[in-house]
């Protein structure tokens, strides 16, 4: 049998669709991260916003997944299961964060989004993934700790990456990965 017998009649998300998704679904995110910063442990929304974080990161994973793959599947995959692990429940944060710097390599590396946007990515990601191991071992107040003006300048590129990259994807989209688009 055909690799797609059982897929016939299904239409695979495009590009575009993806794209959207990644987009609106790093929005949701963002306001959910900063919701769970702000609403106390008791209220009923903190036990919803886990729940909300955890399924963006795997649409993200997914999505970034399928817009990348093209570009190296490998490096794709191993940012796909970064994301996973990220949205299990427990400390994914170095996961989100080597996701985050796969992923923008690859959206770097095939040009599918403005470089200097691809870039501020790759440079906030990898500060991230820098700094998460001195806050493992009790610096800057722990893992986790937002007391530390240290921790808010490491994540505030992150920040403003993602919120730009959101955008970017709902109004442009992504283009061709660059070694589709010399074929």
């Amino acid at each position: 049998m055909p690799d797609n017998a059982f897929q016939e009649g299904v239409t695979p998300m495009t590009r575009r669709t993806n794209a959207r998704i990644a987009g609106f679904t790093f929005l949701i995110y963002i306001v959910v991260g900063l919701s769970s910063l702000a609403v106390p442990g008791t209220a009923p929304a903190a036990a919803l916003l886990p729940v909300l974080a955890s399924f963006s990161a795997l649409v993200l994973g997914v999505t970034l997944y399928a817009i990348t793959r093209e570009q190296d599947r490998d490096l794709a995959l191993l940012a796909l299961v970064c994301r996973v692990i990220e949205g299990a429940p427990g400390e994914g944060t170095i996961y989100f964060a080597v996701g985050s710097l796969l992923f923008c390599w690859l959206l770097l590396r095939g040009r599918m989004i403005p470089v200097v946007l691809a870039w501020l990515g790759v440079v906030s990601s990898a500060l991230v993934v820098a700094f998460l191991p001195l806050q493992i071992v009790g610096y800057f107040g722990g893992l986790g700790s937002w007391r530390s003006p240290v921790t808010w300048c490491v994540w505030l590129p992150l920040l403003v990456f993602e919120v730009a990259l959101g955008l970017w994807l709902i109004i442009k989209g992504v283009a061709e990965p660059a070694a589709q688009r010399e074929r």
